[in-house]
């Protein structure tokens, strides 16, 4: 019992002197410069839809929907993961982590089928919450519409 002990204190020794050491400094400024070009990609975006006639409701949508467009095109393509990988967390705050926490299992499970692939994953990952909110919306977006026009 004592020599298990000696062997597995001996273990736990050796790991720890051989686990890396988390670069925090540097995942932390790779965070914040991605987080930032990502965010400067929805500015641009949204200061040449200025130079359209657009009002600034209009602008912000138009814009939320070509950050979450690029970030599930960018994921359908398998660059997004790159850039995870590669900046961490500076990708998971802005509008397009949103996007790829959708697109990513949806993906990765399209061969089981539509329905229990695609849809059921989509439900599992993302949340009831957000895509009832979102599919809610539409309906309730549709139904305001039709109103309005009697």
């Amino acid at each position: 019992m004592v020599r298990e002990r000696s062997i597995i204190q001996r273990f736990q020794t050796l790991e720890k002197e051989v686990e890396p050491k988390p670069q925090i400094v540097k995942n932390c400024i790779r965070a914040f410069l991605v987080g930032g070009l990502i965010c400067d990609l929805g500015q641009v975006i949204m200061t040449v839809l200025k130079n359209y006639d657009f009002s600034k409701d209009e602008i912000g949508a138009i814009t939320s929907i070509c950050m979450v467009f690029l970030g599930a095109l960018l994921t359908g393509v398998g660059i997004y993961d790159k850039i995870a990988t590669y900046a961490g967390a500076g990708t998971v705050v802005p509008i397009t982590g949103f996007s790829n926490a959708i697109v990513a299992p949806a993906i990765e499970f399209k061969k089981e089928g539509f329905v229990f692939g695609v849809a059921a994953k989509m439900f599992t990952i993302a949340g009831p919450v957000l895509v009832y909110g979102i599919g809610s919306s539409v309906i309730v977006g549709i139904v305001y519409y039709i109103f309005t026009k009697l």
